[in-house]
């Protein structure tokens, strides 16, 4: 469901029988979105992204781990993301959700700043379209109004 996805593989999958958790391990490709100016660096002048995916599904007690990181880049940057969907202590048919992302830029002189930011206004639109796909998703499978 996100535009600049543009193909996921999945490279490892397990469950654990005496936890019952289920193990996934993906690697997303995704359109490189630096914009054009910030491409003038050779370095950033990639057709593809891609990113590391790992989720931990606890069915039984309904929790699902999401940790995210960018494989391209990694000798310049790290970035992080980490998504918690757990079923809520007020309500057990809402879904609570906590993400959190980290942003490190090294090597490129006074252009760290410049870099951390987008990459800071990436994660936080991600955040947005991580929101919006999760509402999308409860709407079409339960038919859950959001505002």
């Amino acid at each position: 469901m996100e535009k600049h996805i543009t193909a996921v593989k999945t490279v490892e999958e397990k469950m654990d029988l005496s936890t019952g958790i289920i193990y996934r391990r993906r690697i997303a490709t995704c359109t490189n979105i630096i914009p054009e100016f910030l491409r003038k660096n050779k370095i950033l002048k990639v057709p593809n992204i891609y990113l590391e995916e790992e989720s931990w599904l606890n069915m039984r007690k309904r929790i699902m781990t999401l940790k995210s990181h960018c494989l391209t880049w990694t000798q310049y940057a790290t970035l992080n993301e980490e998504s918690v969907f757990r079923e809520s202590l007020e309500n057990p048919n809402w879904t609570e959700f906590a993400q959190k992302g980290t942003v490190s830029i090294t090597g490129a002189g006074f252009l760290n700043y410049v870099f951390e930011a987008f990459a800071q206004a990436f994660v936080n639109q991600g955040i947005k379209k991580s929101i919006k796909i999760m509402e999308t998703l409860l709407q079409e499978r339960y038919g859950c109004p959001f505002s």
